[in-house]
């Protein structure tokens, strides 16, 4: 039986004055999988993200997630629509004056209509969720460390039970140990929620242990989707160097491949 398309995104341009990012743009998210975007700095492979959930209207395209054309729907449908995802962003953004446990239960406030000490039982759930141990609830995020902070942002965009995922580099800046921790995280989530994922990486590492297809954002739009072995036999030569590189190479070996 074929996936169900969760995301479908067609003849999106984006443009920032005289600078083209996007231009007839198309990408397909299956249901379950994780799908890693990569591309080279500048390919706006952040901008992607951000038209998908809404923060930023592009020049031109449909947008259609979970069944809901999510350009064209009128504010409580679009609502609906983020109220069944959730988005991870780097290094958490955290609201620095919350506690973690309030930086989770925040989506909460907003959206259910919950008392207080549900939404703080909630919150904690989360937050054992993603590996954080119970005090860290109340800490402020100036005292969390980076790994702990990537944690409490997954916390937060799991806040809501969300059906699609949505994470933007989430091992940036971690070393090796956190970042893989975190891969296996992710990995244990995604089969315990039955999540979709849209992940924004340039860690080879993170798209060897994760995805189960990548697209590569170039000139300006999708050039290619596919497994990592399938992105080994591309012939481009951007696609070459990233995927049949040294890096690559290490990450193959260290997944066993």
């Amino acid at each position: 039986m074929q996936a169900e398309t969760v995301i479908e995104v067609r003849g999106l341009t984006n443009r920032f004055g005289a600078n083209v990012v996007h231009e007839d743009l198309s990408l397909d998210v299956m249901r379950g999988e994780v799908l890693g975007v990569v591309g080279a700095s500048g390919s706006g492979k952040s901008v992607l993200l951000r038209s998908i959930v809404g923060l930023m209207t592009p020049s031109a395209g449909q947008i259609t997630m979970l069944g809901t054309d999510v350009l064209g729907a009128s504010a409580a449908d679009r609502a609906a629509v983020s109220a069944r995802t959730g988005v991870m962003f780097q290094d958490g953004a955290l609201f620095s004056a919350l506690t973690v446990r309030e930086n989770v239960a925040a989506p909460m406030r907003e959206r259910l209509g919950v008392d207080a000490e549900t939404r703080a039982s909630l919150a904690d759930l989360r937050i054992s969720m993603v590996g954080l141990p119970p005090e860290a609830g109340d800490l402020f995020p100036a005292a969390l460390s980076g790994g702990m902070r990537k944690r409490a942002g997954l916390a937060r965009a799991l806040s809501l039970d969300p059906e699609i995922l949505f994470l933007d580099e989430p091992t940036a800046g971690l070393d090796p140990i956190s970042a893989s921790a975190f891969d296996t995280l992710l990995n244990s989530l995604r089969k315990a929620l039955g999540l979709t994922v849209f992940l924004v990486t340039h860690d080879l590492d993170t798209l060897q242990a994760t995805c189960d297809r990548v697209a590569v954002l170039a000139r300006r739009r999708v050039l290619v989707t596919g497994t990592m072995a399938q992105m080994r036999a591309v012939d481009d030569p951007w696609v070459q160097s990233y995927f049949n590189g040294p890096r690559a190479h290490a990450a193959l070996a260290v997944a066993g491949g």
